[in-house]
């Protein structure tokens, strides 16, 4: 991972994180106006806080990249099964999720238990093409 990535990631999370440091700082300072709680403790409470964020980073930090190569780019050639006759239309498995699937114009059906790869991706149907052409 370059150091651009990693330096953006931990922007976004520290980013994040700061709604919530806010919120418990205005109610330390709260907490220690009108309940009488020492500075000290209120000090602490955020010193944890933060403490907490740095050990959660490391943990959370897939949740917080932007470019994770998944989506429509992860989709984009991968290889699947066809699970519903293509003509032109049917359905594909692409490892464990089944995708309604659209042949590209110019091929004829394609059988069930045929190899297709993804060309493109229109909304939640995905454009496919047989790996070996399929006899009608």
């Amino acid at each position: 991972m370059s150091a651009g990535f990693k330096g953006r990631t931990l922007l976004r999370y520290t980013l994040f994180q700061i709604p919530d440091l806010i919120l418990l700082s205005l109610g330390v300072a709260a907490a220690v106006r009108w309940w009488g709680l020492p500075v000290f403790v209120g000090y602490g409470l955020v010193a944890l806080w933060l403490v907490k964020d740095i050990i959660l980073f490391p943990i959370l930090r897939v949740a917080y990249e932007s470019d994770s190569g998944s989506g429509v780019d992860g989709i984009r050639d991968a290889l699947g099964v066809v699970t519903k006759p293509l003509a032109p239309v049917g359905y594909v498995r692409l490892g464990s999720e089944l995708w309604k699937a659209e042949l590209v114009s110019g091929n004829g059906p394609v059988s069930e238990g045929s190899a297709i790869r993804v060309v493109e991706v229109r909304g939640l149907t995905l454009i496919v093409e047989p790996l070996i052409a399929s006899e009608p």
